[in-house]
C-alpha cells in the first residue's frame, strides 16, 4: 500500500509549529501573514529579529487578546495584525504590541474581565459578551435599533454615543478603542429545516439558539420563535442533533466556526448587528503619556477604517465557501421585512424598560436614535 502524500495544509501546519517553537508565535505568526510561500525558516528568522528589535526598543508593551486566529480576518474582519502593526508604528515604536489570537488566554467575557482586572491591557469581546461588564452597550442589542453596519457605524461613531456610552463603559474600567463592524446578525436554519424563513410566522415552533442576553431572548420570543439558550461551545452539536433549529451569528463567524455543513437557509434579516468592540484598561491606558495615549487613539481610527473597507470582501468570501457546501441566501422583501420589525422592533412598549435601563432614559435613548439614522463621517457597505 502506497503512503498518502502529505496535503499542503498538513505540511503548513508542521511547518507552522516548527517555526513557533524555534522563534515564537508572533515571529511565525508575522511572517506567514503575507502568505504560505514566505512562511519559511528565512522569513521566520527575519520576523523573529525584527520582532525582538521593536520590543527591545519599546518603552510600552501591550498584550492584545483575541477569540479568533489570524487568518480569520478573511471572512471576519477583525483586523488584529492590522491593530498590532497600526499601533506600533503610529506610535513611533514606543508600544509594542504582543498578540494573543485564537483564544490563547480566553474568549468573550473572560477575555473582558481580564482586561477589567489589568491582567491584560488589551482585547477584542462581542458586544454581548461585554454587556455584562459594561452594561450600556448592550443597547445595540435593540432589535431594529442599529442592526444594518451603516446605522452601526453612525451610531458608535457619533457624539451622542461618546458622551452618554462611553463614560458609563470607562466607570466600569474600560477605555472603548473602536467598534469592530462585522455583520448584522441573520436567522440561520440547520439542514433538515423547512426553509427559506421569510417572516416571523415561519419561525413558529423553531427552538432558536440564544446567547446570555436577556434582551435577545426577548427578541426571539417576541417574534413567535422558542428562544433556547445554549452555550457557545455546545452549539455546533446541538444543531447537528436538533437540539436548535437555528441560531443568529452574521455569515462571517458561521463560516469561521465551521457551521458551513450543518446548515441550509441562511436569511438576511437585519436586527442586531453581530458586533465586537476592541477595549483597553482604562488605568493602563490613563498612565500612559499623552502623545503615546493620542497615537494609539489615532491607530485605533486608522485599523477601523480598515475593518470598514473589509466589510463586503469579507462577507462575500464566507457566503461564497458557504454556497459550496449547499447552503443558500434569502434577502427578504420591504413587506416582508416591515413584519419583522412591527413584530418585534424596539418602538414596541416591551421595550421601553431596557432603554430606561441602559441608556438612562427615553429621551437619551431617542438622541441616540436620531444618531443612528443620521449619516457620518463614515460609509460602509450593508448587505
Amino acid at each position: 500500500m502506497k503512503d498518502h502524500p502529505e496535503t499542503l495544509a498538513s505540511h503548513e501546519r508542521r511547518q507552522f509549529l516548527s517555526l513557533t517553537s524555534k522563534y515564537g508565535f508572533t515571529a511565525a505568526v508575522v511572517a506567514g501573514a503575507a502568505g504560505s510561500l514566505l512562511l519559511s525558516e528565512e522569513a521566520a528568522a527575519a520576523s523573529a529579529k525584527e520582532e525582538k528589535a521593536r520590543e527591545d526598543a519599546a518603552e510600552y508593551k501591550m498584550t492584545i487578546a483575541t477569540a479568533y486566529v489570524l487568518g480569520a480576518t478573511r471572512s471576519y474582519p477583525i483586523m488584529q495584525l492590522d491593530f498590532k502593526e497600526n499601533i506600533q508604528n503610529v506610535t513611533n515604536g514606543q508600544v509594542y504590541v504582543k498578540l494573543a489570537p485564537g483564544g490563547q488566554l480566553g474568549a468573550g467575557g473572560a477575555l473582558a474581565q481580564k482586561v477589567q482586572q489589568g491582567t491584560i491591557q488589551a482585547a477584542q469581546h462581542s458586544l454581548a459578551n461585554f454587556a455584562p461588564f459594561a452594561p450600556a452597550v448592550d443597547l445595540i442589542n435593540l432589535p431594529y435599533f442599529c442592526g444594518e453596519n451603516q446605522k452601526f457605524i453612525n451610531l458608535t461613531a457619533s457624539d451622542a454615543w461618546r458622551n452618554s456610552v462611553n463614560p458609563l463603559v470607562e466607570a466600569k474600567g474600560f477605555k472603548p478603542l473602536w467598534y469592530v463592524v462585522i455583520d448584522p446578525r441573520v436567522v440561520a436554519l440547520r439542514k433538515g429545516g423547512d426553509g427559506p424563513i421569510k417572516t416571523p410566522d415561519d419561525l413558529a415552533g423553531i427552538k432558536f439558539r440564544v446567547p446570555g442576553s436577556k434582551m435577545l431572548q426577548q427578541y426571539y420570543r417576541a417574534i413567535g420563535a422558542n428562544p433556547t439558550p445554549v452555550a457557545w461551545g455546545e452549539t455546533p452539536s446541538a444543531i447537528k442533533q436538533g437540539v436548535a433549529d437555528a441560531l443568529d451569528p452574521a455569515v462571517g463567524a458561521l463560516y469561521v466556526f465551521g457551521f458551513k455543513d450543518i446548515l441550509s437557509w441562511v436569511t438576511f434579516t437585519r436586527a442586531v448587528p453581530d458586533s465586537q468592540v476592541y477595549s483597553c484598561n482604562l488605568e493602563w491606558f490613563n498612565g500612559l503619556p499623552v502623545s503615546v495615549r493620542e497615537g494609539i487613539e489615532f491607530a485605533s481610527e486608522v485599523t477601523s477604517h480598515q475593518n470598514l473597507a473589509k466589510v463586503p470582501a469579507a462577507r462575500a468570501y464566507a457566503m461564497s465557501e458557504m454556497s459550496q457546501s449547499g447552503v443558500q441566501f434569502y434577502t427578504p422583501t420591504a413587506d416582508e421585512l416591515a413584519q419583522w420589525v412591527e413584530k418585534g422592533g424596539h418602538q414596541n412598549a416591551e421595550w421601553d424598560s431596557y432603554k430606561k435601563e441602559l441608556a438612562g432614559s427615553i429621551e437619551t435613548f431617542e438622541t441616540l436614535l436620531e444618531a443612528a439614522n443620521t449619516q457620518g463621517r463614515y460609509y460602509v457597505n450593508d448587505a
